[in-house]
Parts: structure tokens; C-alpha cells; sequence
């Protein structure tokens, strides 16, 4: 009888989303002893894959979302690129939703997201709506005659984005984005990218984990390295600047800030992701709180949890497709018995080139060590 009662009250979270980040809130909100639901187009989501409800549906689709939405409790997403609209449609239903609607809707478009920061004073590089060849030429020339190209909504993982450094330059790009609203952005030389996770609850609680360093290939993040090797003054920066950041935006959960630090120490806010992020996947192992456990905390009224690393050094490594394929796992037995390395695979099939299909987090003493750790486990990995 205990047992039912319990069933009975148990709240139920809700995930726009199943895929990998899906699957890991998924694995956070049961341990906490919530239900979850996910809406997603793929039969069998990594997050089903570890014991999510699933309804089957596509994440633009209005009928599906309000179907999600009476289901749960907690509303939350794990993609930003969605129907915005539809979410704040869902006004009549007695559901929480966080992040807010209209913070997802800001963050789509990367434009708007850096007129928001830009006009709160936050350092952004210098950027400019362009609209055609001639104004994409008026940014070449008034940002320093080396720009990037930028599609203003849907991209990700490198997708979207084009150096252009002359008029032929500029032909390709606009011929590439044919259709795609767009603008300019300054070359930003730059020492580092660092990122910034940030937590907010329902009541507007703040609390931030140590700043780390990422490390991109193919404008796709492959490595993250925690704490950042930075001096005090740089990471006490980066805290206050997405604290500022954070105060921008509406609604509970995480929100990823990604920035650049020059090579005089100055940081610039890049984008800002209203989830959580591959930036924060150490957190599983090295934190005392992972980054999927607190946002689970932030939009259900639970106390956010201590955010300190609890280990020296972490660092991840992302496990990309590296064929077009059929996934097969292999060379997980190398590492059985390894206490320092912790193996996350996501379940996805087929295997991509660049598509992520797990990760490693490694702990050690330094960073040289977990570095160490890390890339001789991803090297045993096949998949």
C-alpha cells in the first residue's frame, strides 16, 4: 500500500526532446523519484531507452506538445530549436514550463540574442544585421574585413556558420544560405572558448559551477577541460558575466553561457544555450551535483544542490561518429575496472561522421592526467 501511495504521487516531468540529453535528465529525475514523459519523432529515443514514457510525435507538432503537457507536471525541453509558440499556447493547461517560452524564443534567434545581451551591456562581439550582398559587403568592411556569416536560427554543431573574408566569399555564403535570414559577426581572435554553467530555481535562486574550457574541432565541441586553466581574475570574469547574463532571461533550469576569452584577458559572451549542455557533462562524475540532477532541482521546487567539483581535474571527450553506418559498440571490456574513467553511450543508431554517440569523463589528480586518461580510453572505443 506504501508502495502505491507512492506511485500515486509521484510528479512527472515532461521533456520536449529524447535524445541524449534527454536520456541523461531522464536518468537524474528517476533517481530523485520522478516520472517522465518525452515527446519525440524516433520510436525508440535514447531517453525510452532508460525507462522514459514516450509519446511518439514531432517536437513542432501542437497536438503533441499539449499531449505532453497534460501529462506532466514539469515541462522542460532539451532542444531549443522548437515551436516556441505552441509552448506559451499551453497557458490553459496547469503545467509548469521552464525555461520560459519566451526565453527559448529570444535564444532561436542569434541575432536578437545579441542585441538582448548587447543592449544590457554585456561583451559581445561586434555584429550586423545583413539582409544582401550589399550590406553583407557594408559588414565586411566596417567589422575588420575578416567576418562570420551566420544563420539567424536552427544552427548547431558547426552547421550555419561560414568564415568570409572577401565579395567571392560572400557570393558562396549567401548562395549557401539562399533563404536563410542572417547576419555578421566579427572575427574574434581569440586564447580560449570558456563556458559558464549557470543554475536558476523557481524562486530565482543562483548558483554556478567552476568555469571550464572547451576545446572545438570542426566547430563541434570534442573536449572539455575542468576547472579552465585560467588565472582568478578571468574566472571570477566569467562568474559574474553569466550571472549578469542570467538575470536576462526568464524561467528556471540551466543555461549554458559560452564565451571566448581574448588574448588580453577580455571575455566575450558567444551564444548562450537555455538547457543543459555538452559543457556540463563532467558534472556526472566530477560534481558534487550534476548539471542534469540541478536542472531537474531548478524547475521542480526542489533546493539546488552544492555545485563544487568534487576531484581535482576532469575532462571529457565526446565520442563522434566516425563512419556512416550501422552502430556497433566495441572495446568497452578494454576499460572494465578503470575507477577513474566513466564510459556514456547514448544509444543511437545508425552512426554518423561527427554525430555524438556518447562521451568519457575521466578524473584524475591534474588536468594532464584526466586528459591523459580520457583520450586513451576514446581511442579503445569503436563504435
Amino acid at each position: 500500500m506504501r508502495y502505491n501511495n507512492f506511485m500515486e504521487s509521484q510528479k512527472t516531468i515532461g521533456i520536449v526532446g529524447g535524445g541524449q540529453l534527454g536520456r541523461m535528465l531522464t536518468l537524474a529525475a528517476k533517481q530523485l523519484g520522478f516520472k517522465v514523459v518525452v515527446l519525440d519523432s524516433k520510436p525508440n529515443s535514447p531517453a525510452k531507452q532508460v525507462g522514459a514514457d514516450q509519446i511518439l510525435g514531432d517536437l513542432y507538432d501542437p497536438k503533441a506538445l499539449k499531449q505532453l503537457a497534460k501529462r506532466a507536471d514539469y515541462l522542460t525541453i532539451e532542444i531549443e530549436h522548437l515551436d516556441a509558440e505552441a509552448l506559451e499556447a499551453l497557458t490553459d493547461i496547469n503545467t509548469q514550463i521552464n525555461p520560459s517560452p519566451s526565453t527559448i524564443r529570444l535564444i532561436q534567434d542569434k541575432f536578437l540574442q545579441k542585441e538582448h545581451l548587447h543592449k544590457a551591456g554585456i561583451p559581445v562581439a561586434p555584429f550586423k544585421q545583413i539582409t544582401d550582398e550589399n550590406s553583407a559587403t557594408e559588414a565586411l568592411n566596417k567589422l575588420g574585413g575578416k567576418i562570420l556569416i551566420k544563420t539567424r536560427h536552427g544552427a548547431y554543431d558547426g552547421r550555419g556558420n561560414m568564415i568570409v573574408k572577401s565579395k567571392p566569399d560572400i557570393k558562396k555564403a549567401l548562395k549557401l544560405f539562399k533563404d536563410k535570414q542572417l547576419y555578421a559577426e566579427a572575427y574574434v581572435p581569440f586564447e580560449k572558448e570558456l563556458a559558464v554553467i549557470i543554475a536558476r530555481d523557481v524562486n530565482g535562486k543562483v548558483v554556478t559551477y567552476p568555469t571550464v574550457e572547451t576545446i572545438h574541432k570542426r566547430n563541434i565541441c570534442v573536449e572539455v577541460i575542468a576547472p579552465a586553466p585560467i588565472n582568478e581574475n578571468v574566472q571570477d570574469n566569467a562568474e559574474k558575466i553569466a550571472k549578469n547574463v542570467a538575470q536576462l532571461l526568464e524561467g528556471a533550469g540551466i543555461f549554458a553561457i559560452e564565451m571566448f576569452l581574448t588574448n588580453d584577458d577580455k571575455i566575450l559572451v558567444n551564444e548562450i544555450a537555455p538547457r543543459v549542455h555538452n559543457s556540463g557533462h563532467h558534472t556526472i562524475e566530477a560534481n558534487k551535483t550534476s548539471q542534469f540532477e540541478q536542472h531537474i532541482r531548478a524547475i521542480s521546487g526542489l533546493s539546488l544542490g552544492d555545485t563544487s567539483m568534487i576531484v581535482p581535474a576532469s575532462v571529457m571527450v565526446n565520442i563522434l561518429g566516425e563512419r556512416n553506418g550501422e552502430t556497433k559498440l566495441a572495446g568497452m571490456d578494454k576499460l572494465q575496472g578503470e575507477d577513474d574513467i566513466h564510459i556514456h553511450i547514448y544509444g543511437k543508431s545508425p552512426t554518423k561522421i561527427d554525430r555524438k554517440m556518447g562521451h568519457i569523463n575521466a578524473t584524475g589528480p591534474t588536468i594532464e592526467h584526466a586528459k591523459k586518461r580520457a583520450k586513451n580510453a576514446r581511442k579503445a572505443i569503436s563504435i
